[in-house]
C-alpha cells in the first residue's frame, strides 16, 4: 500500500498548555500529514492557540466544536470530515502526551506491511502510561481485560484512543454508525471491526 495522505486527528478539551508542543511534536514525526484538532469549545482557549500553531507549521485544521460534547462524538465529526476527502491512513491520539508521537512512523510500517487497524497498547512489553496511580492503572488494565472477554476482542488495550486506521477500514465497519459517547468509542471501533 502506497500511503498517499496520512491525516492525524488530536481531540481537545482544555489542553492549553500541550496543543503547540503536540502540533509540532506530530509534525515533526510524520511531516507531510495533514492535522486535525477537534476542540470542545475549550474555555482555556485551546482552540485559539491551536489556529496560531496552524499559522506558523501549516497543514492543520481547527474543528471548532460548540461544547463539550464528548470523545465519541469529537471522532465521529473528524471521521466524517476525514472520509469525506482523500486521506488514505488516519491516525487518533490524545494532545497530553501520553500518546508518544515518534511512535507514528511505526504505525505508518504497520499499515504499509497491510496492517489494517494498529493499536497502540499500554498493555504490552515497553508499553507505558504516564503519570497514572496504580490504582488508576489497576482499573484500567482490569477494565480492558473484561471489555475484550465480553465482547470477544483479541486485543491487549480496547480502550488506547493511540490508533492507527486505514481510511478503507473506517469506510467498512462503517464507523459514522457508533453509537458510543466517551472512551467506550474506542471499544466499538474494535468489536465493529
Amino acid at each position: 500500500m502506497s500511503l498517499v495522505k496520512i491525516t492525524v486527528i488530536i481531540p481537545t478539551y482544555n489542553e492549553i498548555e500541550n496543543i503547540d508542543s503536540m502540533l509540532r511534536a506530530v509534525r515533526s514525526a510524520v511531516p507531510d500529514a495533514e492535522l486535525l484538532v477537534v476542540d470542545d469549545n475549550s474555555p482555556d482557549g485551546t482552540g485559539q492557540q491551536a489556529e496560531k500553531t496552524a499559522k506558523e507549521i501549516g497543514h492543520v485544521r481547527v474543528l471548532h466544536r460548540p461544547g463539550k460534547e464528548g470523545l465519541g462524538t469529537a471522532y465521529r465529526d473528524a471521521f466524517k470530515l476525514v472520509l469525506n476527502g482523500d486521506t488514505d491512513v488516519i491516525i487518533t491520539m490524545d494532545a497530553d502526551f501520553s500518546h508518544d508521537p515518534q511512535t507514528i512512523p511505526l504505525f505508518l510500517r504497520a499499515i504499509n506491511n497491510g496492517a489494517e487497524i494498529v493499536v497502540g497498547s499500554r498493555y504490552i512489553k515497553d508499553g507505558m502510561s504516564v503519570n497514572w496511580p496504580l490504582h488508576r492503572l489497576l482499573l484500567s488494565k482490569w477494565g480492558n481485560r473484561y471489555t475484550a472477554f465480553m465482547l470477544k476482542i483479541k486485543v491487549r488495550d480496547c480502550t488506547t484512543g493511540f490508533r492507527g486506521y486505514t481510511a478503507r477500514s473506517m469506510r467498512k465497519i462503517e464507523i459514522l454508525k457508533t453509537i458510543s459517547q466517551g472512551y467506550a468509542f474506542a471499544s466499538e471501533t474494535l468489536f465493529r471491526a
